[in-house]
């Protein structure tokens, strides 16, 4: 009987939130515009485009996005593709 009730508890999957993925996002979309020259490097202080490194950054969130299909909360997702619009929009200004 504790099997059956554990498989039943498996099969309804309701996605739980994770404070980690929102931290995530945060941290690859503020290398994305560090790369797509919005933040200035905490180095040298200056601005540059390295398209290359964002690119980097959007296949993966890209990745991520495909990988996550229908286990992320409304507010991850949210979050998720308000990032990768906001990254898009931005390299593609820089192409």
């Amino acid at each position: 009987m504790a099997n059956l009730t554990l498989d039943c508890a498996l099969m309804s999957h309701d996605p739980q939130p994770d404070s980690r993925f929102d931290e995530f996002l945060f941290l690859q979309a503020q290398n994305a515009g560090l790369f797509l020259g919005q933040i200035p490097h905490p180095a040298t202080g200056q601005k540059t485009v390295n398209l290359r490194a964002a690119k980097s950054v959007l296949d993966c969130l890209e990745m991520l996005e495909a990988k996550t299909v229908n286990n992320l909360t409304s507010n991850e997702k949210k979050l998720l593709q308000a990032a990768l619009e906001n990254i898009r929009t931005l390299y593609q200004k820089h192409q």
